[in-house]
């Protein structure tokens, strides 16, 4: 008895499960939902002074560093936590980018890229409004998290519709 060995096309084949990468994305944008309410919640209830370390610095990269150092450790809490999870995003970010690049998955590979360089974007925006105090600067920063946000999201939704090819 032969047996005879059928070929799948290539384009019908199950991808390999990249349920880690989904995993990592939903985590970010849970994160990103966080950092927003986060964000929101200092727009409106925190008062941060025209005058502290970095404020109105003549050079974004020195005044920079300053303001951020003053944001986690000047006792506002709501705008420390903000800062803090914005910087631990950042890490992840480039963290999922490198779980992203050795799956050699290519949409994972350019959303988690995308995403980063937004999310990346809207922190020195963040950093930015800090030192200039202009209001455009936290404009940016919240239409980047968007951007962002909707990266991931579009990685978590074509994950789904490949599963259930």
């Amino acid at each position: 008895m032969t047996r005879t060995r059928t070929t799948v096309p290539a384009r019908t084949r199950a991808r390999p499960s990249n349920r880690r990468l989904t995993t990592w994305a939903a985590t970010l944008c849970g994160l990103l939902l966080v950092q927003f309410f986060l964000g929101m919640i200092t727009n409106l209830y925190v008062n941060i002074p025209d005058k502290h370390p970095g404020a109105g610095s003549s050079d974004f990269f020195s005044g920079a560093p300053k303001a951020i150092g003053w944001a986690i450790t000047s006792g506002l809490p709501a705008l420390a936590l903000h800062v803090s999870l914005g910087l631990a995003l950042a890490v992840i970010s480039i963290v999922f980018i490198i779980d992203a690049a050795r799956s050699r998955d290519r949409l994972w590979i350019w959303l988690s890229v995308a995403g980063s360089l937004l999310l990346i974007g809207a922190g020195f925006n963040g950093a930015s409004f800090l030192v200039f105090n202009h209001d455009f600067s936290s404009l940016i920063m919240a239409g980047l998290f968007a951007l962002s946000l909707g990266c991931y999201l579009a990685g978590i939704y074509v994950a789904s519709r490949r599963a259930t090819r």
